[in-house]
């Protein structure tokens, strides 16, 4: 079963804009923070950027002032506005969720992370 369902990536030429969308399944509740990761080839899976249920915001360094990212929670999405990209930016983008832990009547379910299996966004020069 598909739970995180990514789209938008693609290849774009510097400077030019990309879309990334992810939808968690609405069988995973009370999602705490959904963001995007990114693996470079030879790098390590980074924080691209995150939201919090609560609107709060955390951006990697490198894409400060080019990247928006915004959360529908009732709809369970995450959405990455890209604008000027750069080649350094190639990635494959994962999409993340946490959820939980939390209670339902008396029964308490824990957390869990959920992973996207990844979208790839190129960047030419």
């Amino acid at each position: 079963q598909v739970l995180m369902v990514e789209s938008g990536g693609g290849l774009v030429q510097t400077g030019g804009s990309l879309r990334l969308s992810c939808a968690a399944s609405a069988s995973i509740v009370s999602i705490n923070t959904m963001g995007w990761y990114r693996q470079a080839p030879g790098k390590q899976r980074a924080l691209v950027a995150a939201v919090t249920s609560s609107g709060s915001t955390n951006y990697a360094d490198s894409v400060k002032g080019r990247f928006t990212i915004s959360r529908d929670n009732a709809e369970n999405t995450v959405t990455l506005q890209m604008n000027s990209l750069k080649p350094e930016d190639t990635a494959v983008y994962y999409c993340h969720a946490d959820s939980g832990p939390y209670y339902s009547g008396s029964d308490y379910f824990d957390g869990m992370d959920y992973w996207g299996k990844g979208t790839l966004v190129t960047v030419s020069s």
